[in-house]
């Protein structure tokens, strides 16, 4: 044998090698947020080794709104009474069900499960009564000082956390305050963003942005900047920066004709800090949506 012919043999076995180790995923550069889910007292716990500082509380949900909201009495006015129930709860904490009821007779089925980016929502509103609903917009708060490093043993300063906050404006990741800040409102402090075909006195009674978004995700930085947590929802009323530590992408449901019945999706990313990853899941999930 030549030993052009063995150095080609040769050739040929590393690029054989090297093919194989190439199709072999390296486990520690695959990501899975490995979330468990449970819910208790109108509370939705995100926990995972990831979320070194504890697990994620979303108040879920914290209202059912009606609209021409953004000037009226949010207790008055704006707020449609309503109850949660545990309809199940997986072992594993993979999936959580739940229904809430409306004080207009409106039924809201929440399926929520976890994936390796986080969690997937599936929202089914129906309107089994005679009389049209009210209801046009949800609340689920999400919590986040802990997980940004602002929480209350971290700081007495309760708007700490905005600036590990962030959205998406002309074409990139902006983070809190935006160059555009407003200040002026019915209730302040806090920040909103209204959805595209959103009214702007359709929202939440809060200092309101006049200048759009690009994309209905709204998510903050953990206290090591490793990961990166959001939420987006499919269609949805608004982004806001609220005053409790958290932040909200607040579904849209646009009111209930008698027997109609909408569906809702939406996502909470737990990823590392990379904004075009989180871009990317979130275009993957929602394509075909402009925004």
């Amino acid at each position: 044998m030549s030993i052009n012919h063995c150095w080609t043999n040769v050739f040929i076995w590393l690029l054989a090698f090297g093919s194989t180790l190439s199709a072999q995923p390296i486990e520690s550069d695959v990501y899975d947020a490995r979330v468990r889910l449970a819910w208790s007292d109108n509370y939705l716990t995100l926990d995972s080794p990831k979320l070194t500082r504890g697990p994620i509380r979303i108040h879920y949900l914290e209202a059912y709104c009606r609209p021409n909201s953004t000037t009226t009495d949010w207790v008055e006015h704006t707020v449609i009474g309503h109850t949660t129930r545990l309809v199940d709860q997986a072992a594993d904490g993979s999936r959580v069900q739940l229904q809430c009821k409306l004080n207009d007779g409106v039924l809201v089925d929440h399926d929520i499960q976890t994936r390796p980016s986080g969690v997937a929502l599936t929202i089914v509103a129906k309107n089994p009564t005679d009389t049209p609903s009210q209801a046009h917009w949800a609340q689920p708060c999400m919590r986040v000082g802990q997980f940004t490093g602002c929480g209350p043993d971290d700081t007495d300063d309760a708007y700490a956390y905005i600036r590990k906050s962030f959205i998406f404006q002309n074409g990139k990741q902006t983070f809190l305050p935006s160059p555009v800040w407003s200040t002026k409102a019915r209730y302040t402090p806090g920040q909103v963003w209204s959805a595209p075909g959103v009214s702007p006195t359709d929202v939440n009674p809060r200092p309101y942005n006049p200048m759009p978004t690009d994309n209905g995700l709204i998510g903050c930085v953990s206290h090591d900047n490793q990961h990166l947590l959001a939420m987006a929802f499919q269609p949805y009323q608004e982004l806001f920066q609220g005053v409790i530590r958290c932040i909200h992408s607040d579904f849209r449901i646009g009111g209930l004709e008698p027997g109609e019945q909408k569906t809702v999706r939406g996502y909470i990313y737990l990823l590392p800090n990379e904004s075009q990853q989180l871009l990317a899941a979130y275009h993957a999930d929602f394509a075909g949506v402009a925004r």
